[in-house]
């Protein structure tokens, strides 16, 4: 992981101190934002391989720095820094788009740790037709390079960046087997309980957005992934 680029932002300018010099010491490059307007200018700006967000800041905290992040990127590793340890919080921030978080006070060494492993995690899944942007999905026209979702060509639907990868893979995948760890991996970057449980609830809303389509269905095959069924 040698030379990776990461960005902390975080208000505590001793404690941001600290975590960027021991990151540094451990052959990251660090970029260090005071809060949440400085951190995302410095976003915008360059190419980061992972962030780090405190989720209390002021100006702007690290649940709306996540947004705005995630507009720009949908791949970019998020990790949020919590002095709450609330299931609400907890929830927010992967629903937000957030790859894992901490709360404080932590150790250092666990910090470290789960950078590696959300880096080590970014592995290439082959998907077929994987250039391919404009799908037609029964009476539906699906642009995934604009994240739109028609039908019979009216109704836009916007979808948010989960939503439109997701779509994808499944359209890809149209009447196979969408293995779940592939999406949980190329999308989520990770395949536990909370990523999974996510990508369930992404799935009950592009069902809901699919349900105009009597013909289309996105069946459950338990333990397994997903199939998007286009009848004839």
């Amino acid at each position: 992981m040698e030379n990776k680029k990461i960005l902390i932002v975080e208000d505590d300018p001793n404690f941001g101190s600290v975590l960027r010099d021991y990151l540094s010491l451990n052959s990251y490059k660090i970029s260090l934002a005071k809060n949440g307007i400085e951190g995302f200018e410095k976003f915008k700006k360059d190419n980061f391989d992972l962030c780090i967000l405190d989720v209390m800041m002021p100006y702007k905290d690290g649940f709306t720095l996540a947004k705005e992040i995630r507009e720009k990127s949908s791949q970019v590793p998020i990790i949020f820094l919590t002095a709450k340890t609330l299931k609400e919080d907890v929830l927010k921030g992967f629903k937000v788009g957030g790859d894992d978080y901490l709360s404080k006070p932590f150790d250092s060494d666990v910090l470290l740790a789960k950078i590696k492993a959300i880096l080590n995690r970014q592995k290439v899944v082959d998907t077929p037709n994987s250039e391919e942007f404009q799908f037609s999905i029964s009476d539906f026209h699906f642009n995934s390079k604009l994240r739109l979702l028609s039908f019979k060509d009216h109704n836009n639907i916007k979808l948010s960046p989960k939503e439109n990868q997701l779509l994808r893979l499944l359209v890809l995948y149209l009447n196979d087997l969408m293995p779940r760890e592939v999406a949980l991996n190329k999308i989520w970057r990770d395949d536990n309980y909370f990523t999974s449980r996510s990508m369930d609830v992404y799935i009950a809303k592009l069902r809901k957005y699919l349900s105009s389509d009597s013909k289309i269905e996105i069946v459950n095959i338990h333990g397994e992934g997903f199939r998007l069924l286009v009848k004839d």
